[in-house]
């Protein structure tokens, strides 16, 4: 029979320690988040040497694209189990080398079948690392009291920015591809070994009982408890899942057509078109890195709100942008940033809103994921179907409809998830007379 994690318990611990234990542990998942970052971005920059390499057609490199995503779909749920199961410390301690190991296999895979198989482990690998992280993350927000989730995927965005520039300088100095992906893998996996230790751990565990403590028969209870919390409902799961799917399809359009869009709706030169991509993905990443206060002030509801809304008048500018007779540019690019600042925080607060959920965060984040996931693969097909039946410009209100989609379903998916259930919420005096 499967039992619950034994691990020491951070119970009984000084307030002093706890804190240091719970900076520590804030510090090792910034750096979890900064090597997941590099990881993907490897993966990335070694696609034009793939490509070049196995002579790929259009048709099988969208197939290779398509297999990563759906082997990270296949596995968050599994993830998701496992994270609650075995903890979200020990998981990430696991998948986070071996994650950055996949890497290697497409890198080097010496054909279109192998490549297929290599991209699959490397989607699978992913995709639990991203579940684990994310959970690890969740808990020290928790214990930290106050929002700081935000931080943490900003370091996912600087670690990829300094992954694929690495990529970049050792490509121009004449390197080999194939060399400098598996190296830089091979160093990610070891440097992944590196924070596990401040890892944070639960604060509770069915381990190490004071004498006195509860009953044999109690105690038995809480290990079943503790190795099988309370799933999340599945319709809080379907709201948020919704929420994140539409914020994912909103931001993937503004990192795979900004450019494009500059290009064939604007007219921008080969050179200048790639700024629109720079605006706003330098605006999301600044927005993730400094956002947590605000996101404090304003709280979670009424955040997601304003993010939404701040997102939509973003594509509004981008929409505008082409029919206006000067300053056409300038004025897309302002667009593209002020929506990625509004979608900056959207993931981060859906995440972070699955702690209202005792126990089980691990799979109600997975089955999260893995709806946001779907709607990122989905996102770039629609987004190019209706490019070809009518204009790119004509597309992107698409990605303004998801982000105005978040600006409406994203309160109220955040509302119902922090709200206390039945069973938590207070009691009046006398039951027999009503309450106001």
């Amino acid at each position: 029979m499967a039992s619950g994690p034994s691990l020491r318990t951070t119970e009984g611990l000084h307030p002093e320690q706890r804190h240091r234990e719970a900076k520590r542990a804030r510090i090792a998942t910034l750096g979890v988040f900064g090597l997941c970052g590099v990881a993907r971005s490897l993966w990335s920059a070694s696609l034009p040497g793939v490509d070049e390499r196995l002579q790929l057609s259009a048709h099988q490199l969208g197939l290779v694209l398509l297999v990563v995503g759906i082997g990270s779909i296949v596995a968050m749920p599994a993830a998701g189990r496992l994270s609650d199961r075995w903890t979200s410390r020990r998981l990430l301690r696991i998948s986070g080398p071996l994650a950055a190991l996949t890497v290697v296999g497409p890198a080097l895979a010496p054909g279109f079948g192998l490549l297929l198989v290599t991209a699959f482990l490397l989607g699978a690998g992913l995709g639990v690392l991203d579940v684990a992280m994310n959970a690890q993350a969740i808990e020290v927000e928790q214990r930290f009291g106050r929002p700081i989730l935000s931080s943490f995927h900003g370091l996912w965005s600087l670690g990829g920015v300094a992954g694929s520039g690495v990529i970049a300088l050792g490509l121009h100095l004449h390197g080999s591809g194939q060399a400098l992906v598996a190296c830089g893998a091979l160093v990610v996996a070891a440097l992944s070994l590196l924070p596990g230790r401040a890892l944070l751990r639960p604060e509770r565990t069915a381990a190490e009982q004071p004498a006195g403590g509860p009953s044999a028969a109690a105690e038995a209870e809480r290990t079943a408890e503790a190795a099988e919390p309370a799933p999340l409902r599945a319709g809080l799961i379907l709201l948020l899942g919704l929420t994140a799917m539409a914020a994912f399809l909103s931001e993937g359009a503004g990192y795979d057509w900004a450019a494009l869009h500059a290009r064939q709706e604007l007219g921008a030169d080969a050179a200048t078109a790639p700024l629109a991509y720079t605006a706003f993905a330098a605006a999301l990443t600044v927005t993730r890195l400094t956002s947590d206060g605000l996101r404090r002030r304003l709280g979670p509801v009424r955040g997601i709100a304003w993010a939404g809304a701040i997102s939509v008048l973003g594509y509004a500018l981008v929409l505008l942008a082409p029919h206006l007779s000067t300053g056409r540019l300038g004025f897309a690019f302002v667009g593209w940033a002020v929506a990625g600042a509004g979608l900056a925080t959207v993931v981060p607060a859906v995440f972070s809103s699955l702690a209202a959920n005792e126990g089980s965060v691990g799979r109600g984040l997975a089955w999260v994921s893995t709806l946001a996931y779907g709607g990122n693969l989905a996102g770039p097909a629609v987004i190019g179907l209706i490019a070809g039946a009518t204009s790119l410009g004509s597309a992107m209100l698409l990605p303004m409809a998801m982000a105005l989609t978040v600006a409406l379903l994203g309160p109220i998916a955040l509302r119902a998830t922090l709200a206390p259930p039945p069973s938590r919420r207070p009691q009046p005096v006398n039951p027999t007379l009503p309450t106001r």
